[in-house]
């Protein structure tokens, strides 16, 4: 079954301001960033699920937004379409924003949908399709930062049955997604709980058996203070490009985090991942081998325990290289950690042990969701399966 085909622009609502995109870039510079006020939305509150992260907002006064941004606002239901970067993020406001209103930044694009024609849900799932971020990627610029603009939104075209089928079809996807995200929840409180471990025995120094055990210099007796470099020397990624990814069963690994995956892996698992370059200094663990690009330093499994990783955690890694930002191997090498005695060590692995393989099954079970999902996703968009 064939849908209509109907461009954006006719989807908006027939209000001021309906289909915009962000600020010119003198107008919204990090001068003009304060500490509370209007939330700016940024590319870094996308690509994290259906709606927009409400973490790590920068502000504007209101008197700003007033004066500069009164044509560059989203509000809560609006959807959020990324113009340059990562292409094809897209994400809902909550309806149950703890903001009336957004400035949208220099990189980002809102819609507010006419609900009489569109379901933003089914949109949303759209723009998250194989064939939807194909087209967009499409019409990128083959040079410099690859970007879309508001002309090539506003003409985008989009198959769309009636509204009561958009509401089923997003029903359908929309529980997938709230299977991943009540995992996604129970992950976090697993890891916390972890954290709060390591922080009680480590840091606090409230381990089994604390009570009978001297403390000198800060250290108990039978533990010892080392450079990582004696520990676990760090290791350099390797170079792979996203071109050159071919998408396979192992996670690639930037300093963000997971950014693709490969069907080759270049370190054993499970071990380490240190940022080195972009965000320099974020750690993460990894299950299963794994390719780490060129962007971050891997420690491997000879070499990783999940005591180093929490270790990893606590520790304050900075940029030492102002032009460049940049995590110095050297420098981290020096860094002195806390080591246990033996039996300590031992019972912390084998408790978040068990923790861990909760959160790799949580893991792997929301990625057979989102594997079930998008399969869905074009049977639904294309009218094979009726709904």
């Amino acid at each position: 079954m064939s849908w209509p085909i109907i461009k954006m622009e006719e989807l908006a609502a027939k209000v001021p301001y309906s289909l915009v995109g962000g600020p010119f870039g003198s107008k919204l510079t990090s001068i003009d960033y304060i500490n509370d006020g209007v939330p700016v939305i940024r590319g870094s509150n996308l690509g994290k699920g259906k709606f927009l992260s409400l973490n790590e907002f920068v502000y504007v006064s209101d008197a700003k937004m007033r004066q500069d941004f009164s044509s560059n606002l989203a509000y809560p239901g609006d959807l959020v379409f990324t113009q340059r970067g990562t292409l094809g993020q897209v994400a809902i406001i909550p309806e149950e924003s703890p903001f009336e209103k957004y400035v949208i930044s220099q990189s980002q694009m809102k819609m507010t949908v006419d609900e009489d024609k569109a379901c933003k849900e089914y949109l949303y799932y759209y723009f998250t399709s194989t064939e939807a971020v194909q087209r967009i990627i499409n019409f990128t610029s083959s040079s410099g930062v690859p970007h879309i603009n508001l002309t090539i939104l506003r003409n985008f075209e989009v198959p769309i049955p009636p509204v009561r089928t958009q509401r089923a079809i997003s029903s359908i996807l929309s529980a997938y997604d709230d299977l991943i995200e009540n995992n996604r929840r129970r992950m976090q409180l697993l890891e916390q709980a972890a954290r709060l471990l390591y922080k009680e025995w480590f840091v606090r120094l409230r381990f089994p058996g604390h009570e009978h055990v001297k403390i000198k210099d800060g250290v108990p007796e039978g533990w010892e203070r080392k450079p990582l470099g004696k520990i676990a020397p760090l290791n350099y990624g390797k170079a792979l490009k996203q071109d050159n990814r071919i998408p396979g069963a192992f996670p690639v690994y930037g300093s963000s985090g997971v950014v693709g995956t490969h069907q080759k892996a270049l370190v054993e698992g499970p071990g380490i991942i240190v940022g080195r370059k972009g965000n320099v200094g974020s750690v993460f663990w990894c299950e299963e081998a794994f390719h780490p690009i060129d962007t971050v330093y891997f420690i491997g499994p000879e070499k990783s325990t999940l005591h180093l990783y929490y270790a990893l955690l606590h520790t304050a890694f900075m940029s030492t290289d102002v032009a460049v930002p940049g995590l110095n191997r050297d420098f981290a090498h020096s860094h002195n950690l806390l080591i246990p005695e033996s039996k300590v060590a031992q019972l912390f692995e084998e408790i978040v042990s068990s923790v861990h393989q909760q959160i790799y099954g949580l893991q792997k079970h929301n990625q057979a969701l989102a594997k079930a999902r998008d399969l869905l996703l074009p049977r639904l968009m294309n009218g094979e399966i009726a709904v």
